[in-house]
């Protein structure tokens, strides 16, 4: 993660790479120990664009799009679904059953919320903001990234001021268990 370019662009990336690790993992048949590995690569890019968007691209929308209230409320709503699913998932092993519908659930969330933010989120903000405006937001996306958990933590504030607070900290002990332990290495 870390493409450059305004925010719109970065996070559309960031997509483009989710939707390739999820094909990667349902090429894979159940049960293969391939899948763990990528489940958990897609587990850390997913929690630290999640995180990044909740610290800096909901409040850009709450300021800037009219009705951006309730559109940062719902994929605010979506991130607190997707996570818990990959709460679940990192203590299933990959020879139950329930490692599997909750990957398939997993997967269905998170490409209805990438479907809905590229349809009408990201057109509103761009509608909504100067270039100048986006270029900074993606400074600011590809910041928080950087120092963003790359685990879940369903129970951590997904809002500021809370959110930018506990993140780095939460971001920094995440990394150094999977330095330790090697996760998200290939």
């Amino acid at each position: 993660m870390g493409h450059g370019g305004n925010v719109i662009h970065e996070l559309t990336v960031d997509h483009r790479e989710v939707e390739e690790m999820f094909d990667r993992f349902n090429a894979l048949p159940p049960g293969h120990p391939g899948r763990r590995d990528i489940a958990d690569e897609f587990t850390i890019e997913l929690v630290r664009h999640s995180v990044a968007e909740e610290i800096h691209l909901y409040p850009a929308v709450r300021q800037h799009v009219i009705g951006g209230d309730q559109l940062a409320d719902r994929e605010i709503a979506d991130h607190a679904k997707a996570e818990q699913l990959l709460k679940k998932l990192e203590g299933l092993d990959i020879h139950q059953a329930e490692f599997d519908t909750t990957a398939a659930q997993l997967i269905t969330e998170v490409t209805a919320h990438v479907a809905d933010e590229e349809q009408n989120l990201f057109p509103a903000l761009a509608a909504a903001c100067t270039g100048p405006e986006l270029d900074e937001l993606g400074e600011k996306v590809r910041s928080a990234k950087d120092k963003a958990p790359t685990r879940p933590h369903p129970s951590a504030s997904d809002t500021p001021p809370l959110n930018k607070i506990l993140a780095p900290g939460a971001g920094l002990v995440d990394r150094a268990r999977d330095l330790l332990s090697g996760r998200g290495r290939r």
